[in-house]
């Protein structure tokens, strides 16, 4: 036995093993193939695909000019007071302040999502939920009639309706109500949808670009000094030709079983990208190149948050806010719900009623870091849709969470190294995870059109709108239209005027739902103490119908293979040659 088999044993047997339910730890419904070291190194790997959110978000909400103010009569531009000395200096202060908060945040809600619900997802503020927050609610440089502060206050609140929601079981319900097909779509959506993300620029690998008649076209284009697309030179850019390089590493790796095979691909291209001199280099002679590696020679530094913790202003006097409260809120329960339940099935945690192990943990671990984000400074957190990575690479357990955590904890000491992860580094890692969630599209009811279309259009729009909520949005609203017609035609002709295949619909929800078993753990203790009752886990009931299912199984194989050798010896005896 090695030194790592005697490790993972040594802390799958300690309580450690036992609290995260390691294989091994002899703990209930504990998780199969779950060692201590994979969990580590699989938190490295979500951690390292994560880590651009440190820089990107800080980009992001700088432009909403966070506290800054400008003064307006020195020359300065209605919109961005770009010309305001004063103000661009605070915008840079705001800038190293969010990239703390960012990195603070990421650890804090981490750490409660492994902690507590014993899950591999990381948590961060969301992309496309801080683009929002910057260019819809506040405006570029404050220029909407919200102000930062206000937009931090909504960002609170929301968090607590998410607390009361989670702590009721109502989220959990509106999430178990969402269709089976609706369901296994969300994650073959959210695979193409990262796969989307992986190949643009912005955080991918710059395959694919921007184009006025098609919208989207073939790029990989080499690019000028200021960063913009030479004409006539697609396939001809450098760093795509070192992101399709990453991918094949990784795709290579992941074919012959290289532990760690997503990581070898992104630390690879990482460090030939760092060298400069080179076409390829993530720090070029210019001057954003030089700012960024002076910043990335420091190797050690910390800034202190300054202007942006507690800036909460709760005059909410402003129709407007309530709008974008609510466009919050709606937004964060799809697109985090939906990563959520996909990262479960893609796990393999999900359990036959459609709920997950730690599911009411999770969704409060969620909504309190939303609020615990705003104190900060920072958009709504949310699950990643890059945990895809570290449980690709075999996470299974909070520690992976735990220790993606650990590491955004040294990224406040170490920012510069772990901000240089260039996109195109980590960019081939979110091409293969969205390629392996896309599998999923086989266990879609594709034979009835009442599933089938409402799934299509979930897949198909979660990439093409840029939106995992309105993805989820448009399966769901086609799944109520088409088979709520259905239904309705049904009632009025008195069963006569059906579908012809309506027997191949699948049931709306799974058969094991119920009313009483969505409802949070405490809330079914209270009901069941009210009635005189013993309490029953319903997951620990589905485990064991799962058990006794698994040794059914087993058992007809085992049958079947003795039936198989029976024949096969029958008639080896029957062409025996005879003396």
């Amino acid at each position: 036995m090695s030194f790592l088999d005697r490790l993972n044993r040594s802390v799958a047997e300690s309580s450690i093993g036992k609290h995260f339910r390691l294989e091994g730890s002899g703990a209930r419904r504990e998780r199969i193939g779950s060692k201590f070291t994979t969990e580590l190194r699989a938190g490295l790997t979500t951690f390292v695909t994560m880590a651009y959110i440190i820089s990107v978000n800080s980009l992001i909400v700088t432009d909403s000019g966070g506290t800054c103010e400008c003064n307006k009569s020195d020359n300065a531009t209605e919109v961005g007071c770009s010309t305001d000395p004063a103000y661009m200096e605070c915008l840079q202060v705001l800038k190293l302040d969010l990239v703390t908060a960012t990195a603070a945040i990421a650890c804090f809600s981490t750490l409660l999502m492994g902690l507590f619900a014993n899950l591999p997802i990381g948590l961060a503020p969301g992309m496309g939920l801080n683009a929002y927050f910057t260019y819809t609610v506040v405006g570029f440089h404050g220029s909407n009639s919200i102000k930062y502060e206000t937009a931090l206050a909504a960002v609170f609140i929301e968090g607590i309706l998410f607390i009361l929601l989670s702590l009721f079981g109502i989220r959990q319900w509106l999430a178990r109500l969402i269709p089976q097909s609706i369901k296994i779509a969300t994650g073959a959506g959210i695979g193409l949808y990262l796969a989307f993300i992986g190949f643009q620029s912005s955080a991918g690998i710059g395959l694919i670009g921007g184009n006025d008649a098609t919208l989207v076209t073939l790029s990989g284009c080499a690019k000028d000094a200021a960063g913009a697309c030479i004409e006539g030179t697609h396939m001809r850019g450098p760093q795509t030709w070192m992101g399709i390089l990453g991918f094949v590493i990784i795709g290579i790796c992941l074919l012959f079983r290289v532990k760690g095979a997503v990581l070898v691909g992104i630390l690879f291209v990482s460090i030939l990208s760092w060298i400069r001199g080179t076409s390829f280099t993530y720090f070029p002679y210019t001057s954003t190149g030089d700012s960024n590696f002076d910043y990335f020679k420091k190797v050690v530094t910390f800034h202190p948050i300054k202007n942006i913790i507690g800036k909460m202003d709760f005059q909410l006097d402003n129709s407007e806010i309530w709008i974008a409260l609510v466009t919050f809120l709606y937004v964060d329960i799809m697109d985090t719900t939906g990563t959520l339940y996909s990262m479960a099935k893609f796990g393999g945690y999900m359990y036959k009623n459609g709920d997950f192990d730690g599911s009411t943990a999770a969704f409060l671990c969620d909504a309190t870091s939303i609020s615990v984000g705003a104190v900060f400074g920072v958009p709504p957190v949310t699950a990643f849709i890059e945990s895809g990575a570290g449980i690709t690479e075999g996470g299974r357990t909070g520690l992976t969470s735990i220790t993606t955590a650990f590491l955004f904890f040294v990224s406040l000491f170490f920012s510069p190294i772990f901000a240089s992860f260039p996109p195109w580094a980590t960019g081939p890692a979110l091409i293969v995870v969205g390629s392996m969630m896309v599998k999923s599209v086989r266990s879609i009811n594709w034979d009835y059109v009442g599933d089938a279309i409402p799934a299509f259009l979930t897949i198909a729009l979660m990439p093409l709108s840029y939106s995992i909520a309105y993805g989820l949005i448009a399966g769901i609203g086609s799944y109520a239209a088409i088979n709520g017609f259905v239904y309705i035609l049904e009632l009025v002709s008195g069963g006569r005027i059906v579908p012809e295949d309506k027997d191949l619909k699948e049931p709306w929800v799974n058969e094991s739902f119920t009313w009483q078993n969505v409802l949070p753990g405490w809330m079914q203790k209270l009901i069941c103490k009210a009635r005189g009752e013993i309490y029953v886990d319903p997951l620990d009931v589905i485990e064991e119908e799962e058990r006794l299912e698994r040794e059914a199984a087993a058992a007809a194989e085992e049958h079947e293979a003795k039936i198989d050798m029976s024949g096969r010896h029958h008639g080896d005896a029957h062409e025996m040659p005879k003396y």
